[in-house]
């Protein structure tokens, strides 16, 4: 076969080591360098480095509208266009080039949390599974049918972080699978997705980091999961901002203190009063600082008075 990978960050890497395992990706797609670090000096995406170490040719057009990416994409002659956390949206053209249409792997269990960010919105919204999909692309946001799925556990404690690797290997996994019976001749039956279940999950934003201490404690601790590497929850704290980087939800009363106040500090965290229950800080992070322990936050407060 001939296959077009479309990619862009980390999540992607995995997937497109899979599909090029039998060299048969011609070309790779991805976004343009973009400034990144202290300097603002220009990076490529983690799937630009693998293809330029894997030999593979790498196209970063600004976007598929142009007729040039069009025609450098018909010229390719793909018979697959495999796209995974590309950030380009694929206009109609685009998808009738490849013979058999274009793959999407997406981090969810279709049709709920189309869009940009299912992992964090799965975490933040307190669901037990997740997983990932192989889907046949149209031209509607993540609403093309679902060719293969697997389905992945949330654990109690798992970060952003956490579940984007495991998904980002499952996704590597099903895309493997997938292209295996197409190689075979057994290209894997679509089925359409459900009409009932559809939920969205809109891009991240920097402002929803922000804790509302008026919040139940359970929604807070999700929240501090989810945005845990980016962009990572922050809060007043103490008398100063703070992010926090791993918080618990515990089960007892805030005993009437306001949402916000800090009700007890020990070497296990910081407990702070929510709207309901309280929020216990594990591991956090001061202004110019790095990410430490409770611990060692409260070595540094000799203000606070710490609890045994």
């Amino acid at each position: 076969m001939r296959i077009i990978f479309a990619g862009t960050p980390d999540f992607a890497v995995p997937s497109l080591r899979v599909a090029a395992q039998r060299n048969e990706v011609v070309a790779v797609f991805t976004q343009p360098d973009r400034p990144a670090g202290r300097g603002r000096g220009l990076a490529a995406s983690p799937v630009k480095l693998e293809a330029v170490a894997r030999g593979i040719p790498v196209h970063q057009p600004p976007t598929l509208r142009d007729p040039a990416a069009l025609q450098s994409l018909r010229a390719l002659e793909p018979d697959l266009l495999v796209v995974v956390a590309y950030g380009l949206i694929l206009p109609k053209a685009v998808l009738a080039i490849p013979t058999h249409g274009c793959w999407n792997v997406h981090a969810s269990l279709l049709p709920r949390w189309r869009g940009a960010a299912p992992i964090q919105r799965a975490i933040e919204a307190g669901d037990d599974e997740t997983g990932v999909c192989l889907m046949q692309m149209e031209a509607g946001l993540d609403t093309g049918p679902v060719l293969l799925s697997q389905r992945l556990p949330i654990g109690p404690e798992d970060t952003g972080g956490d579940l984007h690797d495991r998904l980002a290997a499952l996704g590597a996994q099903v895309l493997g699978d997938g292209l295996g019976l197409l190689r075979a001749g057994l290209k894997p039956v679509a089925q359409p997705q459900p009409q009932a279940g559809v939920t969205y999950a809109h891009k991240l934003d920097k402002a929803e980091a922000r804790l509302d201490w008026n919040q139940p404690a359970s929604v807070l601790a999700r929240k501090v999961r989810a945005f845990n590497p980016w962009p990572v929850a922050e809060a007043q704290v103490a008398g100063e901002r703070l992010r926090i980087h791993g918080a618990v939800a515990l089960d007892e009363s805030s005993r009437g203190a306001a949402p916000g106040s800090v009700i007890a500090a020990s070497r296990q965290g910081l407990d702070v009063a929510c709207g309901e229950g309280v929020l216990r800080l594990r591991v956090v992070q001061r202004e110019g600082g790095k990410a430490i322990t409770a611990a060692d936050y409260l070595n540094a407060r000799r203000d606070l008075p710490v609890s045994a």
